[in-house]
């Protein structure tokens, strides 16, 4: 139970971290050293406990409050299922009004750009990308998960 925590926790902080642009090694250049890369990695990768203080002073780096790196149970338990990957139906995606599904175009186009992968209809991305999503949208991990499966935009995969 405490590594499904730490595992959550993790995802929160990297989305939080890439939400705002930054690499591990932009966070440590950033923080004048005050938050080693590896450390931040350990701590994302659920590898590494981080203490009350220390997820206080990051949330503080972050310019987040505490509570948007803590996982809620909820979402907590959908995330540490057996999903490992997560299709994203690009043609359905399509069929759903642009301003409703404006966070979720942005973030594939960018995989699709990263990756040079335009084949048009679907698109794998990790579980752990959920969390990012959730936070792209503003809402709880599992309420995006509904909403996108009940539109038959993805399709989780075990």
């Amino acid at each position: 139970m405490l590594d499904d925590y730490a595992l959550s926790l993790g995802g929160r902080l990297r989305a939080i971290r890439q939400q705002q642009g930054l690499s591990l090694h932009a966070v440590e250049e950033k923080s004048d050293g005050r938050w080693k890369a590896v450390v931040v990695g350990s701590y994302e990768r659920g590898d590494r406990a981080i203490t009350v203080a220390k997820l206080a002073e990051l949330a503080q780096f972050y310019g987040v409050p505490v509570g948007q790196l803590l996982p809620d149970a909820e979402s907590r338990q959908r995330e540490t299922k057996a999903v490992r990957k997560v299709v994203v139906d690009l043609e359905a995606m399509a069929r759903v009004p642009a301003e409703v599904v404006a966070p979720l175009a942005r973030f594939v186009a960018s995989i699709q750009a990263k990756r040079g992968d335009y084949n048009g209809r679907v698109l794998t991305i990790r579980a752990d990308d959920l969390t990012t999503l959730g936070l792209l949208f503003d809402q709880p991990v599992a309420d995006v998960v509904d909403r996108l499966t009940t539109w038959g935009i993805i399709q989780p995969l075990r």
